[in-house]
């Protein structure tokens, strides 16, 4: 294990979030916050200090292999999220550290499930710093990094595969550093996409910023305490719904798209499987709770946007879920385990892969059937490699077993098993809000300073996709 250079790369991703933690401070002094200077000045300085120590000097042996780029990852990712909370329990506006944790874990995991009672409370600086932790955590601050550092191609390929979601990892071009330049891009110009036509319906700039940027990492923080609902208006709740689906789309296609490989795009099975569940399961939502609003269009606008923010996992909200019927509320709570495309900044088990689960389990089916059968899973045509579907099943089995686990440990604090296994479902699927208490209406402030760290824990084993933070604590020196 090459302990020296997992931490220079820690330290190269501590320089990028120092550089980052200024951002909130140009906010405060836009907005007159003095106090925000201490808040974020103190962070900032921890942070550069950590990062030239660690990243000093380049080690004479920088070789990496998968194990050691699934530790960096694992790692920087729990350090960011162990001083992002700085800030909020400084300026005093999260009293205690574990609560602080939790909702900084919360965003950079871009799950934004919240413990807080009030934000419209929060300071302006804050609240920014909540929406721009989604918006590092969507894409990854490890992939920033590649993107500006020049580095060792297969390196930076390991590190890659450790941060990004979904069952098979892939370049777009021959180097890595060049394919995360252009998934950069592309993030960002979706962000100031979004951004500039919430300004063009007459959202103020400084709230445009904030829900864009939620939308890009599809977490969900707001500045109002009934979301997006605040607005109460159709334009913006289509144009954020809209997007939030856009950002569940894997970036792949999009730059397919630009190099006008439009087939390549339209063949893809995973992206049309995933407007298919989404344009389904609208449709039967909206049939399920029409009898609560006072048209069909009320439904159709209410189900539509809540169906895009959950199987997204961008937990904004437009309605309290809480109130519609039994079924739909199943229903969503399978569009969270769905999720959304792999390689997208949404969260859940991701769409292909279900999809690899479920054809697994029909060619054993025939298998059993017909044992002489020889078939392949494929998709969009081609055969899947066993090493993916053999990954896939594995990830399922590990999933399942950990959610059980962290279940079991969150029913000490006295909630019921329903509001327990919501929580834990929600954490570990990124999504933000879930049923009973947890519901779009609630929060997650109630639980204990425990439950907290354990759902941390499973916001990071969801957003890492497990097998980081297992390597972290296997790794042993050889």
């Amino acid at each position: 294990m090459n302990y020296r250079m997992i931490l220079y790369i820690v330290g190269q991703i501590m320089k990028v979030l120092g550089g980052f933690l200024l951002l909130p401070i140009i906010v405060g002094a836009v907005y007159g916050e003095r106090h925000i200077i201490m808040s974020f000045g103190i962070p900032f300085l921890i942070t550069m200090v950590l990062g030239f120590l660690f990243a000093f000097k380049k080690p004479a042996n920088n070789s990496i292999f998968s194990m050691e780029g699934f530790v960096s990852v694992a790692a920087a990712w729990i350090t960011m999220s162990a001083i992002g909370a700085l800030p909020f329990v400084i300026s005093g506006e999260i009293k205690d550290y574990p609560s602080a944790l939790f909702e900084t874990v919360s965003g950079f995991t871009t799950t934004g499930a919240t413990i807080l009672m009030d934000v419209e409370k929060m300071s302006k600086s804050c609240l920014f710093w909540r929406a721009f932790t989604h918006w590092m955590g969507g894409m990854g601050v490890l992939m920033f990094v590649l993107a500006i550092m020049s580095s060792n191609d297969v390196r930076t390929m390991h590190m890659m595969r450790a941060e990004c979601a979904g069952p098979n990892v892939g370049r777009l071009v021959s180097k890595s550093k060049f394919s995360a330049q252009i998934l950069y891009g592309i993030y960002i110009s979706l962000t100031l996409s979004e951004m500039g036509l919430l300004m063009a319906g007459g959202v103020p700039f400084y709230d445009a910023l904030i829900h864009a940027c939620s939308s890009a990492g599809t977490g969900g923080f707001s500045i109002w305490n009934d979301s997006i609902a605040h607005y109460d208006s159709l334009y913006v709740e289509m144009v954020i719904a809209i997007f939030i689906i856009l950002f569940g789309v894997n970036f792949n296609l999009y730059y397919y798209m630009l190099i006008k490989k439009f087939s390549l795009a339209y063949k893809n099975e995973e992206v049309r499987t995933y407007f298919g569940i989404i344009i389904l399961a609208t449709a039967i939502i909206t049939f399920n709770v029409s009898g609560l609003y006072s048209s069909f269009g009320e439904a159709l606008r209410r189900a539509f946007f809540m169906v895009a923010s959950t199987i997204t996992s961008a937990g904004f909200s437009t309605t309290d879920t809480g109130e519609w019927p039994v079924f739909s509320q199943t229903l969503l709570l399978i569009l969270m385990f769905v999720g959304s495309c792999a390689g997208s900044t949404g969260g859940g088990m991701k769409v292909s892969r279900i999809m690899i689960i479920i054809k697994t389990g029909i060619q054993e089916l025939r298998y059993i059937v017909s044992p002489r059968t020889v078939a392949t899973v494929k998709m969009d045509g081609k055969p899947v490699e066993k090493d993916v579907v053999r990954g896939a099943c594995n990830y399922l089995i590990l999933f399942m077993m950990l959610m059980a686990i962290s279940i079991l440990l969150i029913t000490h604090d006295r909630f019921s098993i329903e509001e327990s296994a919501s929580a834990v479902i929600t954490c570990m699927n990124n999504i933000g809000y879930g049923v009973g208490r947890f519901s779009p209406s609630g929060n997650l402030g109630g639980l204990d300073s425990f439950s907290k760290i354990v759902l941390c824990f499973d916001m990071l084993l969801g957003r890492l996709e497990i097998y980081p933070l297992i390597m972290l604590f296997a790794a042993r020196k050889d």
